[in-house]
């Protein structure tokens, strides 16, 4: 099914269980990435993805130039910091993060110059480890929200036999449209990253994974493709536009028919997932040598003036990106970093944008009513909504009585709180919440 010419689009292998249907409201998908200005001054916290936090690797008064490291650590689960402007470390301390953690961070304050750092060189890649060395120098990690460090995907081994890489597209998240953005207006970055892999890994499928609301998108890569000569290489796949399509592990099931296990990667059962955006900057860095420094975001939502598409500086305030977009038309009642189903709430917007952020939404009143909550009449909405075969309602009497090994034998490990079981359920049960506070239960007793 997938080898061949390039001859326009597959169906979904499998469609999955689960998911429930939102409401789109993609209302920049049309209008292009607007750069932003530089800022006068970035806050670069140490962690911004998955695994180990790096360390600082300047010193206060230093001079900095765009695309050097900041910070980096021997830990293998980590991705370095680059600066995004060039100017001088003014501070380095702790901040706290959107969740309420605490980070390190390195303040530049910037000299308006946009000055290369000396060392950005494109890199020399001839194999598969320099390949891998590359990923890493980069500081990928994953643009879609997860903030995985990207170089860990590829550094797998042989006898694992993985034969499909699927890049995800899907963007299934109500408002956030710079996925799309990235297919449209840069799809050649993403055909060509794509041979370049394939270059060293030899994988038999590439699969790109999209949903079937955004035709412009299909037309946009195939059109490269075809023009490309190298059509073979590359499939487009239409999936259902069904809340969470674009999560990793229902991705490959749609894609391939494979099922990832509990407990397990894509990568146990022969898959790669890359979000479209990571994909697209490979083929830049490899180009420029140009680490990863500025990304692109929505902002969106009923209390902004002029929601846009934007492209930032890493480490920008976020209270500076809304000024940028006109601010606010009337005051918000919710600001949310993200999606507004997987999203977090912020209190306030003096927050540095990280590498994993993809959204700032802002919401007027009558846009943020919650739904009241009533008893629970087991009509089974959440259980049949959620893509992991998990009972939501079991897991939160478990997790009232702090039953720790039968939440675990009740699977909560599995939950990735996507908030579908909230958005069905027709009590206004606050499920995700109660899902996360199960997952904290079992991560304390484990500790303990």
């Amino acid at each position: 099914m997938i080898s061949g010419k390039f001859n326009g689009v597959l169906k979904a292998v499998k469609q999955v269980r689960g998911g429930v249907k939102v409401d789109h409201h993609k209302n920049t998908s049309s209008c292009e990435v607007v750069r932003m200005p530089d800022p006068e001054k970035v806050i670069m916290p140490m962690q911004q993805h998955i695994g180990a936090p790096c360390t600082p690797t300047v010193s206060v008064g230093d001079k900095v130039g765009v695309g050097q490291v900041i910070g980096d650590t021997d830990k293998f689960v980590s991705a370095p910091i680059h600066a995004s402007v060039s100017g001088t470390v003014k501070a380095i301390g702790d901040i706290k993060l959107p969740n309420g953690s605490l980070s390190q961070a390195v303040t530049i304050e910037s000299d308006g110059e946009n000055r290369l750092w000396e060392g950005v060189e494109p890199p020399q890649v001839h194999n598969r480890e320099d390949f891998i060395k590359a990923v890493r120098a980069s500081g990928l990690v994953g643009l879609g929200g997860a903030g995985f460090p990207s170089f860990i995907k590829f550094n797998f081994k042989p006898e694992q036999n993985i034969d499909t890489l699927i890049v995800n597209a899907a963007e299934c998240e109500p408002y956030i449209t710079v996925d799309h953005r990235e297919c449209v207006d840069n799809s050649w970055d993403i055909v060509s990253s794509i041979h370049v892999i394939c270059e060293y890994y030899g994988f038999k499928q590439v699969i790109i994974a999209v949903e079937d609301n955004k035709p412009d998108v299909f037309k946009a890569i195939s059109d490269v493709a075809k023009t490309d000569g190298n059509g073979d290489k590359i499939k487009l796949m239409v999936l259902k536009s069904k809340y969470p399509q674009g999560a990793e592990k229902m991705m490959v099931q749609s894609a391939t028919g494979r099922k990832v296990p509990p407990g397990k990667l894509p990568g146990d059962i022969g898959c790669i997932v890359m979000n479209v955006a990571s994909i697209a900057f490979l083929s830049r860095y490899l180009k420029t040598g140009k680490p990863l420094v500025k990304r692109s975001m929505t902002v969106d939502g009923s209390a902004i003036a002029n929601p846009m598409n934007v492209r930032v500086p890493i480490g920008t305030n976020i209270g500076d990106i809304i000024d940028f977009c006109g601010g606010f038309k009337e005051e918000p009642c919710k600001i949310i970093l993200g999606g507004p189903m997987m999203g977090q709430a912020i209190v306030s917007t003096n927050l540095p944008v990280c590498k994993q952020n993809n959204a700032i939404l802002a919401f007027a009143k009558d846009d943020t009513v919650l739904k009241p909550e009533y008893d629970c009449i087991r009509c089974g909405r959440c259980a049949q909504a959620c893509p992991m075969s998990l009972m939501p309602t079991l897991i939160v009497r478990f997790a009232k009585a702090k039953d720790v090994d039968a939440l675990k034998e009740a699977g909560i490990n599995v939950c990735m709180e996507c908030g579908s079981c909230a958005f069905a359920c027709p009590a206004g049960k606050p499920l995700v919440q109660h899902m996360r506070l199960a997952k904290s239960i079992v991560r304390e007793a484990d500790k303990r």
